[in-house]
């Protein structure tokens, strides 16, 4: 799936990461560029993200961009395959900013729902990363039966520490993520638990906040 993606989306959840290192002098700060920032989708694939089920948009104020999956769920016992188990989704994404500035990403939350038996479990990962760079954000969050409910996890970066993308450099931010259940002792032959991170109506994403630097002036 590939597609140019102007902004103007909705937001709807929060999301954090860490993207390519950089000292500057300049310290983050609340204002955001106004000029319009542009994603390309360059390549979506998994288990958890079939052609045509992952979208992304970027908001109105250039704060944040979100990522919506309509058919994102991990699921074992009745009615379940083998594989069902685990899905997962890679996204790769082409990141225009206006020029001058530098960004990271600064908090996520990720949304979905979950029914988990008594004896089951069930775990989402995350992990986000600039093509060419051996630092990678990651986190996990597990959840364990009896569970029927919506769950929301939320992850936070550290200012201090985050990555920042190279100034006047274009390059991929790939996310990756995956969901996955434990039958543990749960009864699969008269039950079903599972795990989802989709939404059929769009008000389920995860989001991606930006935090934003300038870049320090090009040298002669």
């Amino acid at each position: 799936m590939s597609g140019v993606l102007y902004a103007g989306g909705m937001v709807a959840a929060l999301f954090a990461s860490t993207l390519t290192s950089q000292a500057y002098a300049q310290p983050p700060f609340d204002t955001v560029p106004p000029d319009k920032i542009v994603i390309t989708v360059a390549t979506v694939n998994g288990s958890g993200c079939p052609a045509g089920t992952a979208a992304v948009a970027v908001s109105p104020d250039n704060t944040a961009f979100t990522v919506t999956y309509s058919d994102y769920l991990a699921q074992v016992g009745q009615g379940s395959t083998p594989t069902d188990f685990r899905k997962n989704c890679q996204l790769s994404l082409v990141t225009h900013v206006p020029q001058g500035f530098s960004y990271a990403i600064a908090s996520v939350d990720y949304r979905g729902f979950a029914h988990l038996e008594d004896g089951a479990s069930a775990t989402q990962k995350a992990s986000y990363y600039f093509q060419g760079q051996s630092q990678t954000s990651s986190n996990s969050h597990d959840f364990t039966g009896v569970y029927d409910d919506n769950w929301q996890t939320t992850n936070v970066s550290d200012i201090a520490t985050v990555v920042w993308s190279p100034c006047g450099e274009l390059r991929n931010f790939n996310i990756n993520t995956e969901l996955r259940v434990n039958a543990g002792s749960s009864d699969t032959t008269n039950t079903t638990s599972f795990i989802t991170m989709d939404s059929t109506d769009g008000d389920v994403s995860t989001t991606y906040h930006f935090a934003w630097k300038e870049c320090p002036p090009a040298q002669e």
